[in-house]
């Protein structure tokens, strides 16, 4: 399984960005896919969480705020993130599983960096 991460850009507060994972040998029929992040100077936060059944779960820390969605037809699996903040600044990374499954983490890839500010 190998994830590739995209669309990471300096973003004013207030401001909208879509993040995009691209997934290679990975299937939402035996596990579901995250994103997380991890700001400068902290550890890994999981964001958002999406199964094979389009459950989705959220941290409250960005719920309202993000939306987790996937493209069957391209592999890919989506961030959409709005009314972003300064303390949303971090590297956005897309990883196997949910946070506490046990392949959560498995795998994760080389993320994408997002900065708020003015």
């Amino acid at each position: 399984v190998q994830l590739v991460e995209s669309g990471g850009a300096l973003v004013q507060p207030g401001g909208s960005l879509r993040l995009s994972c691209v997934t290679f040998g990975f299937t939402f029929s035996n596990s579901g896919l995250s994103w997380a992040r991890q700001a400068p100077g902290e550890g890994l936060e999981w964001v958002a969480g999406l199964y094979g059944d389009r459950r989705e779960y959220y941290a409250e820390s960005m719920k309202g705020r993000v939306t987790i969605s996937r493209d069957n037809d391209k592999d890919l699996v989506y961030l959409q993130m709005t009314n972003l903040r300064p303390e949303d600044t971090a590297v956005y990374y897309c990883v196997t599983g949910v946070l506490g499954d046990p392949n959560y983490l498995e795998v994760r890839g080389r993320g994408t960096l997002v900065i708020v500010s003015s």
